[in-house]
């Protein structure tokens, strides 16, 4: 699976992207915490789900304190919903 960087999604970017699994993955700092600015958020997840993507959430503390337990996460949301984390939709 490919994953992109700062990917443009209608009138969004996220932080990164996975077509194959269409999934956004999300890395938030301090700022996202702020009640306008969660707020925003909610609406902009509200308008991925729409277009059929699915969201996860990591903070940056996540991210640099143990990106290994962010990698399992998306790892096992991947596997979860029928995809293999290397080779893309499993045949069935």
């Amino acid at each position: 699976m490919t994953f992109r960087r700062q990917h443009p999604i209608s009138k969004f970017i996220v932080d990164f992207y996975c077509y194959e699994a269409l999934l956004a993955v999300e890395i938030d700092g301090g700022v996202h915490q702020r009640f306008e600015v969660a707020e925003r958020d909610e609406g902009r997840e509200y308008e991925l789900k729409k277009l059929g993507l699915s969201i996860l959430r990591f903070t940056n503390d996540e991210v640099l304190g143990d990106i290994d337990k962010v990698v399992k996460s998306i790892e096992s949301f991947i596997k979860a919903n029928g995809m293999s984390f290397l080779h893309g939709k499993d045949k069935r």
